[in-house]
């Protein structure tokens, strides 16, 4: 009888998506990286806000826009203070917004770098021939989910490819589709790996 290993990656993209926006400086389209830093201007009851990005060959600096004239009384005192203190892991939120600045520009270059954490769930079974692999997200990233795998577990994304034309690697939701989309947050991808020489090898990889 098989036993499964669960584990939880948590997925932290290291680069923040840049927006491709004209610089006045430059004259032409320029990516821009964020600050990290806030501008906040009030003007008695209404409120701008905005997290300065700077164009990677100049510095100019462009502006995207968090709160634009808004009622000072519909932010929390608590957020108006985080802006206003430039807290970074607020900055950091906002700049991997890639909804947002999308549709505030349109191109937006992305990076696909991650860092992952690695944590058993539930006892450790030395006997174990299975994986069970669920995903949390720190923020969106587009890295693709068989690369994800491949890397994490070195093996190749040939033989991942295998594995779920056998149905022996299977994901959830989506399916074998999902593998080839950018890793989502609440993935659960189970993969059995009976019979596999390498098989203790790939599970200690996958639980870090």
């Amino acid at each position: 009888m098989s036993s499964t290993l669960r584990i939880r990656w948590t997925i932290a993209p290291q680069t923040a998506p840049r927006p491709l926006t004209t610089c006045n400086r430059c004259g032409g389209v320029k990516a821009h990286r964020s600050s990290g830093k806030f501008r906040v201007n009030a003007n008695g009851k209404r409120i701008d806000v905005w997290l300065i990005y700077r164009c990677i060959d100049c510095d100019n600096s462009w502006n995207f826009g968090i709160f634009e004239r808004c009622n000072r009384r519909d932010i929390e005192p608590e957020l108006r203070r985080a802006l206003e203190g430039n807290d970074p892991a607020l900055a950091r939120r906002y700049a991997f917004d890639i909804v947002a600045l999308r549709n505030r520009v349109g191109r937006v270059e992305e990076f696909p770098d991650v860092a992952v954490r690695k944590h058993r769930l539930g006892n450790i079974d030395e006997n174990a021939t299975a994986l069970e692999i669920r995903l949390v997200l720190e923020m969106p990233t587009s890295l693709r989910l068989d690369r994800l795998l491949a890397g994490e577990l070195g093996i190749s994304r040939s033989r991942l490819q295998a594995l779920e034309e056998k149905r022996r690697l299977v994901v959830a939701p989506d399916g074998a589709r999902a593998l080839r989309k950018p890793a989502r947050a609440g993935t659960t991808i189970h993969i059995d790996l009976t019979g596999e020489p390498d098989r203790q090898v790939v599970i200690s990889a996958a639980a870090g």
